[in-house]
């Protein structure tokens, strides 16, 4: 255990300084939010049946949830890319324990998306959202987005060190997008067709989405929607959960057979 953590905060510092040599990513990772915020919340809000300001304020949670889910992206990205240049084989030769990378990986990302959420919530604060709930209320939201962060996380360093090459998880990664467009991140699901409907709603994302504007003190959702929206706090614990005891001990023993 001690040499895991000693290994872990060395690849932990590396991952650090990569994202210094390249803050290109990060800044893309922060504004994108805001822009989408600003243009979801100006230009939607007004065709969509609640008023403009209650809509920013709806789809701020949805974003932040958006953002955390976008783990799974950056993680497939940058475990293709470290396999695909040869840096997982050189890592492997060096005699640490095979769970250090990816946790070093995994916390470098939480830390850098965690001050990375910091403009988004100033900007939706400027815009109309608030947190109703108080400090606890807030910290269980937060907690529940640097979750899903680390689960999604986790399933994209599988699938990168899965596919192994940058321009498979360059284009796996961007259907990626899609997955918060399939949920109730930015619009509510009441009125859809109800196959859609079940679909967006035993989407991971609805839950946590749902989970954060009700521990923001927002509206509790449909009492006839699917199990994990109408219990949002249970179901997205059950979800992330159910990632993290899928994801963590296949890409683990998929950087430790050497990619075979």
């Amino acid at each position: 255990m001690t040499s895991l953590a000693y290994d872990s905060t060395a690849m932990l510092g590396r991952q650090l300084q990569r994202i210094k040599h390249a803050p290109g990513v990060l800044i893309l990772t922060q504004t994108m939010p805001i822009s989408m915020l600003l243009f979801f919340g100006y230009v939607f809000g007004s065709a969509l049946a609640m008023p403009g300001e209650e809509y920013r304020a709806y789809l701020v949670p949805g974003l932040l949830v958006a953002t955390a889910a976008n783990g799974l992206m950056t993680g497939m990205f940058q475990a293709a890319q470290d396999s695909h240049r040869g840096v997982m084989d050189r890592l492997r030769t060096l005699p640490m324990s095979r769970a250090a990378v990816p946790v070093g990986q995994s916390a470098a990302d939480l830390l850098t998306t965690a001050l990375g959420m910091v403009p988004l919530m100033l900007v939706g604060l400027a815009v109309g959202w608030r947190v109703d709930s108080g400090p606890l209320g807030a910290l269980g939201a937060l907690g529940l987005l640097m979750l899903l962060r680390l689960a999604t996380t986790w399933a994209g360093l599988y699938l990168g060190l899965l596919t192994g090459s940058e321009e498979a998880a360059g284009q796996l990664g961007s259907a990626t997008f899609m997955l918060p467009l399939l949920s109730n991140a930015y619009i509510p699901t009441d009125h859809l067709p109800g196959w859609l409907r079940t679909i967006a709603e035993w989407n991971p994302i609805s839950a946590v989405a749902s989970a954060v504007r009700e521990l923001c003190g927002r509206a509790a959702p449909a009492a006839d929607a699917a199990w994990p929206v109408a219990h949002p706090v249970a179901g997205s614990l059950a979800w992330c959960g159910f990632l993290l005891l899928v994801f963590v001990p296949l890409a683990v023993r998929r950087y430790a057979d050497n990619g075979r």
